[in-house]
């Protein structure tokens, strides 16, 4: 499928005209990313809108002392902008990196001034970034007030119902699932185990098992 062919079947695009959307594919630039490449690192002035055409983007931010927080990941169709893209002076406060091979369309400030001046694709973008916003609201609600058992219990169930199996492979690391929930890898190994003796999941040294799913919604619930 051509760029042409994913921006007019793509929501974000479909109140453009039929040219705008051809000099939006005619300004792209393409970038194929192998798996653990940046596409912008965390503080670059980087003022580009993307669109993730194949694979995900994870948005990673890194604290002063070392610790990554996965901020949210990028999937195919969605689009998102460094802070630059409206303010230059701004940098951007997360890496962007791809955890597989990924393809994604880049639109720099300058190439979508022409299409901005008209309006309509700037409501959209203020109306994108409202999602975003709540969606961000949701995520700071979990680290502030969930604990870090119901923080890994939702974790772990999203991962569970996106392989539809009581099994879990585990490719994710301690590492990669402390980065998503915000504490530390011995946290999380410790919390998982605590699942163990509890007898909400099984934990083998290469999958996890789910056991009692009913005690883990309600885990993740707060409940």
């Amino acid at each position: 499928m051509s760029l042409a062919d994913v921006l007019a079947s793509h929501p974000f695009f479909d109140s453009l005209s039929e040219y705008e959307r051809a000099f939006l594919a005619q300004h792209a630039l393409l970038r194929i990313l192998s798996k653990e490449e940046y596409l912008a690192a965390q503080g670059d002035h980087w003022p580009y809108l993307f669109l993730v055409v194949e694979g995900e983007l994870e948005a990673v931010k890194v604290s002063a002392e070392g610790r990554s927080l996965i901020v949210t990941t990028f999937a195919r169709g969605d689009i998102f902008w460094g802070p630059a893209f409206f303010e230059t002076d701004l940098s951007l406060p997360v890496s962007l990196e791809a955890n597989q091979p990924t393809t994604v369309a880049l639109w720099s400030r300058s190439s979508l001034d022409p299409l901005l001046a008209k309006g309509g694709i700037g409501w959209a973008l203020a109306r994108l970034m409202l999602q975003y916003m709540w969606r961000a609201n949701v995520l700071l609600e979990r680290l502030v007030f969930q604990p870090v058992t119901a923080r890994l219990a939702r974790l772990l169930l999203d991962h569970f119902q996106s392989t539809a199996s009581p099994t879990l492979p585990r490719t994710l690391t301690l590492d990669d699932m402390a980065a998503r929930i915000g504490t530390t890898r011995e946290v999380v190994c410790r919390t998982l185990y605590d699942l163990a003796d509890r007898h909400i999941i099984d934990v083998t040294r290469t999958e996890l098992v789910l056991m009692d799913r009913d005690s883990l919604v309600k885990l993740a619930e707060g409940t």
